[in-house]
């Protein structure tokens, strides 16, 4: 159809006029229509041509009888019998025409054919009208008028007959003017026919292409018609849209089903009312100010407005309504149509979108943004300091656990039971919020008592400690509490909310389950920690890494085995910064990945230029163990440095256990695979669990150098401790450093204990590359020790008054430094004989330590006490009251003939 319109324009081609009268099969059923449509008003009209052709030749024949027998000449005696003989054909072929087009039978064949055989049926008519046209001119020349008149008639009818069936028609008129020309020869009149004859045809092509084309139109309309309407049945059956229809009085007379039912449902009848008396505009909203009458008297669109049924008691039911007027072609105003939706849904979802955007879905209490809202006006209508504003930030303490072990639908009935909890504990005192997760908030307005606050605080830790019993189970979490007060605190709501965080922040780092106040070394130690992580962006850019290296010793032969790589930052404002300081920040915003690469490749460059015996150790993050590339980057690391991998040592913490999976075995396998060494570092201090060394291929324990220091006092567990950890090691086939040697006699005590290697300060401080090289090459590669050569326990200094006693006297002293085995004094005069004498010393207030001098210079004295105290306790223990006055104390000297005098230093006593 698109191509008879798209040829419309040009030439039509043989194709088109062939299709255009009908000579080949319809392609489309509404052109098979149109020609079924043709053929039967063809049928119509062959009765009277049938009968003008009967009469024709019965008039031909009577005029030729009457000619015959009157005496105006002879005449052929078989004329008659020649009329009817060339007249029987066409009204045979007229009726035989007239009974195909008619009879249902032949009305069922397919068009082409019947148009065929009515092409067939117009050649033999046109030639018996054109011999019978040739008899009647063989009458004398009034009959002969008569006749052709007659037959003119019939003529005109039977074309009339064939014009519906163009190709018929056509082949009708042809055939006679080839006819006049055969019976005539090549006179004007013959001439003339075939022109007349020429111009009909063209004529009826046209005209059947014309109606080709208008046939076209039509179906290209009712294809946009049946369109229109399955796009607006599955509008209206499958979609939330409708369709209405009213007339210029603004009465309705079309209303999609499901809404026309709905109201009927409601007792309206929509089909002839008014459409203002069917629906109502919700005139609260802006956008629907006017009426939906005035938009119809007034023959205005409108868009969108929000109506509801007209009649009051109506259920919630809310559509979406716009219409605009209908104008014929003439100008005319017919009434109005529009469409509608469906709001009931989108009017419930935007109120609960109102109560969600205010109210955590979770617990019903407030949620962030109403949070923010609150304490936003609560700070801008504050007014003077008695409108002060307590802001309390709580997170849960082991609630990560609950959801772990239990799910998070258990975690989700803890939240629940939590708020209800908190709602009650906080009353009307102020307005209890949940900001996400485990995270609440509370606003206390007019509260800025720090000692109320704190009260408030501890009563709500209190109450979220107590069990929780939820679906057969007991559960038990804590709380930690950060507040802040405004304005002290802050006047605005960011700045309170931040401090409250830096405040809680500051509660889970001394232990959890308590309550801290913001103080401003809080923001400080945030903005330092903002500053170091901004400093430590570009610190790996700016060259202000470098590796230091501690040698691990061999015990056997204090040969040096290897170094291990120690990271060190020299900022070039604020000077060396502890690694303590920096990797924690580098964990958390990501850089430990990329500044470990760095030490991976730095390590095995400087270790590829040292003796081919010698290892290097480099630490390994568990954030870099998680890693996929980890292995990548190791190998990468060795090939780029030509360092071979049994000289790489990988120390890794405990913390990679914390979460062991499948993940954690295969990282094992790629870095063994690559030939490296594997070293469980700070053994003993985090998690524990002798489970995992087992499946881990670990090649050394390293053990922390926290059970090493007081190892060698006597009393002390931690050589013990140090000999299970060598066994087990030794049992499962792997080596031992310990760490935190300080002092030369410890490595005697390691060495005897079985450790394999030794790591600390007793072989010198971490150094430089260059210096490794020196100190690898000035002692043959053996370690020398330095530093103390015997251990002695920690000491406190303080400067606080005691009393020393000799007997029953007593005189006060300076107490200098305090450990668990002794104490240095001074303020005294004694002379060296008084070295191993046993004296007491009242440490805290009417307790006394008995004690022996173990040395003597300087006007200072070393004791020796008989047994260990607690160095902690005697610290924070208040000091013997003062006596009076300072009175001089001799003591007499054991193995001396005389005695010593010793001045007080703040007074004595007898």
């Amino acid at each position: 159809m698109r191509r008879l319109l798209r040829s419309s324009a040009a030439l039509p081609s043989l194709r088109d006029v062939v299709d255009a009268v009908g000579l080949r099969g319809a392609r489309e059923d509404i052109i098979e229509d149109e020609r079924r449509a043709a053929l039967a008003a063809s049928a119509a009209l062959w009765p009277p041509a049938a009968l003008a052709l009967l009469a024709a030749a019965i008039a031909l024949v009577m005029l030729a009888l009457r000619a015959s027998g009157s005496a105006a000449g002879p005449m052929p005696g078989d004329l008659p019998a020649a009329i009817m003989a060339r007249a029987a054909p066409a009204v045979t072929l007229a009726l035989a025409g007239w009974a195909m087009l008619a009879h249902p039978r032949a009305a069922a064949q397919p068009s082409v054919r019947r148009v065929a055989a009515m092409i067939l049926a117009a050649t033999w008519i046109a030639i018996s009208i054109g011999l019978m046209l040739d008899s009647a001119a063989a009458l004398p020349p009034p009959a002969a008028e008569t006749g052709q008149i007659a037959l003119l008639g019939a003529t005109m009818l039977t074309a009339i007959a064939f014009q519906p069936t163009r190709a018929a028609a056509i082949a009708f008129a042809a055939t006679l003017a080839a006819m006049v020309m055969a019976t005539h020869g090549p006179t004007p009149a013959s001439l003339a026919a075939i022109v007349v004859a020429g111009a009909h045809g063209v004529a009826t092509i046209r005209l059947a292409l014309a109606d080709q084309r208008a046939v076209a139109l039509r179906c290209l309309a009712l294809e946009e018609q049946q369109r229109a309407r399955l796009l607006v049945a599955s509008v209206e059956e499958q979609g939330p849209g409708w369709f209405w229809q009213a007339d210029r009085t603004g009465r309705i007379r079309y209303l999609s089903d499901k809404v026309a039912a709905e109201m009927r449902a409601l007792g309206i009848e929509p089909i002839g009312a008014a459409l203002s008396s069917v629906f109502r505009v919700d005139s609260a909203l802006i956008d629907t100010e006017r009426t939906l009458t005035f938009h119809l008297s007034s023959r205005t669109s409108f868009a969108d407005y929000c109506v509801r049924p007209a009649i009051e008691d109506a259920p919630e039911r809310w559509w979406s309504i716009s219409g605009r007027p209908v104008i014929d072609d003439l100008g005319r105003f017919q009434g109005f149509a529009g469409a509608g939706s469906d709001l009931t849904e989108q009017r419930r979802a935007e109120a609960e979108i109102k109560r969600l955007a205010l109210f955590d879905s979770l617990t019903g209490l407030a949620n962030r943004q109403r949070m923010r809202l609150s304490l936003e006006q609560t700070l801008t209508h504050r007014s003077g300091a008695s409108m002060s504003t307590g802001l309390l930030l709580l997170d849960l303490d082991r609630f990560k656990a609950v959801n772990d072990t239990l799910g998070h639908q258990m975690g989700d009935e803890l939240l629940k039971e939590v708020a209800q909890r908190l709602q009650r504990t906080i009353g009307d005192a102020g307005l209890v919020g949940r900001l996400g997760g485990d995270e609440f908030q509370v606003v206390i307005p007019g509260e800025g008592n720090r000692d109320r606050l704190g009260m408030l605080a501890d009563r709500v830790i209190a109450a979220l400690s107590l069990p929780y019993h939820i679906q057969s189970a007991t559960l038990s979490i804590g709380c930690s509490v950060g507040v802040a007060v405004a304005p002290l605190h802050g006047d605005t709501p960011e700045a309170l909310v931040r401090n409250a965080d830096l405040a809680l922040y500051a509660a889970k780092a001394d232990g959890r389950g308590v309550h801290r106040f913001y103080r401003e070394e809080l923001l400080e130690g945030a903005q330092n920690r903002k500053r170091l992580e901004d400093d430590l962006r570009q610190a790996l850019g700016g060259d202000q890494f470098h590796l230091t290296y501690q040698a691990v010793v061999s015990t056997a032969d204090e040969r040096i085995m290897g170094y291990e790589a120690l990271l060190r930052w020299d900022h070039p404002e604020r000077g060396a910064i502890s690694p303590a300081d920096f990797v924690p920040v580098a964990e958390e915003c990501g850089l430990i990945e990329t500044i470990g690469e760095w030490v991976m490749r730095s390590a095995c460059m400087e270790a590829a230029t040292w003796p081919d015996h010698v290892r290097v150790a480099v630490n390994v993050s568990p954030i870099q163990f998680a890693n996929p590339a980890l292995p990548a980057i190791v190998a990468s690391a060795l090939a780029a440095s030509g360092l071979p991998a049994h000289r790489l040592e990988l120390e890794i913490t405990e913390g990679v256990f914390l979460n062991e999976d499948a993940s954690s075995e295969r990282m094992f396998r790629s870095l063994k695979g690559l030939g490296v060494r594997l070293a469980l570092d700070d053994f003993g201090t985090g998690y524990s669990s002798l489970g995992y060394l087992k499946k881990a291929p670990f090649d050394k324990i390293k053990i922390d150098q926290s059970f090493v220091r007081g190892a060698i006092q006597p009393g002390n567990r931690n050589a013990a401790i140090i000999k299970a950890i060598v066994s087990l090691a030794q049992t499962l086939g792997m080596e031992t450093t310990a760490e935190g040697v300080e002092q030369q006699d410890e490595i005697a005590l390691i060495r005897d204990l079985g450790c394999s290697h030794i790591q600390g300060f007793v072989y010198g401080r971490p150094a430089r590359s260059a210096q490794v090289r020196e100190q690898l090459g000035a002692a043959g590669g053996f370690a020398v020790p330095i530093g103390h050569k015997t251990s002695r326990a920690p000491r406190q200094r303080m400067l606080r008054t005691v009393r020393l006693a000799l007997g029953a006297e007593s005189a006060e002293v300076r107490l200098r430094n305090l450990s668990e085995t002794g104490a240095m004094i001074d303020g005294v005069d004694l002379p060296e004989e008084a070295i191993g004498h046993p004296v007491r010393a009242e440490l805290t207030d009417g307790q006394w330590t008995p004690a022996i001098i173990s040395w003597i210079g300087d006007g200072r004295a070393g004791l020796r006490f008989d047994h260990a105290i607690d160095v902690e306790r005697l610290g924070h223990a208040p000091a013997p009251a003062p006596a009076p006055a300072p009175v001089p104390t001799t003591i007499p000297c054991a193995g001396t003939a005389g005695a010593a005098t010793l001045p007080a230093a703040a007074g004595g006593r007898r």
